[in-house]
């Protein structure tokens, strides 16, 4: 998004909100409420969402990675992204974005590379019949984390 007549671009929170626990949906509401930064939810089916006038909810059609491929197209160097799809991560990092997973892991430049190698492996572990386990309920400890990341990004707005 840009500011209107400055030609600067607002921050947006982009949010890959099919997977998002409510729990987490819930701490980018007031936050968004708090700091009156731009929050984008973008879902290939409805949800609730917080009244704000810098709350959006956007639904896409349903498609493999409809919603991936939106966010991937606008996202922008000064946004964050909360997502736990690699690819879409990496993408969007490509384009100089930061990136949290809902379970708080603050992405780098670094690192994500091999943690998309990581994905690609273990996809085609699971597509050759290896059974893995989904991963764990989401805790208290990675709420505090997520919170925590989301607070630092919006702390570097200021």
């Amino acid at each position: 998004m840009v500011a209107a007549g400055t030609g600067e671009s607002i921050p947006t929170v982009w949010v890959d909100a099919d997977a998002c626990p409510q729990e987490i949906k819930s701490i980018l509401f007031r936050a968004a409420q708090r700091s009156g930064v731009q929050l984008i939810l973008v879902a290939n089916h409805p949800m609730r969402v917080a009244a704000g006038p810098n709350i959006r909810f956007i639904q896409v059609e349903k498609g493999f990675d409809a919603a991936d491929h939106l966010i991937a197209q606008r996202i922008d160097r000064a946004d964050l992204l909360i997502s736990g799809d690699i690819p879409l991560v990496a993408e969007a990092m490509e384009k100089g974005a930061q990136a949290i997973s809902h379970r708080g892991e603050v992405f780098d430049r670094q690192t994500i590379r091999s943690r998309l190698n990581m994905r690609d492996f273990y996809d085609t572990l699971r597509a050759s019949g290896v059974q893995s386990k989904g991963p764990p309920p989401l805790g208290a400890a990675e709420k505090q984390q997520f919170a925590n990341g989301l607070d630092r990004y919006l702390a570097s707005l200021k």
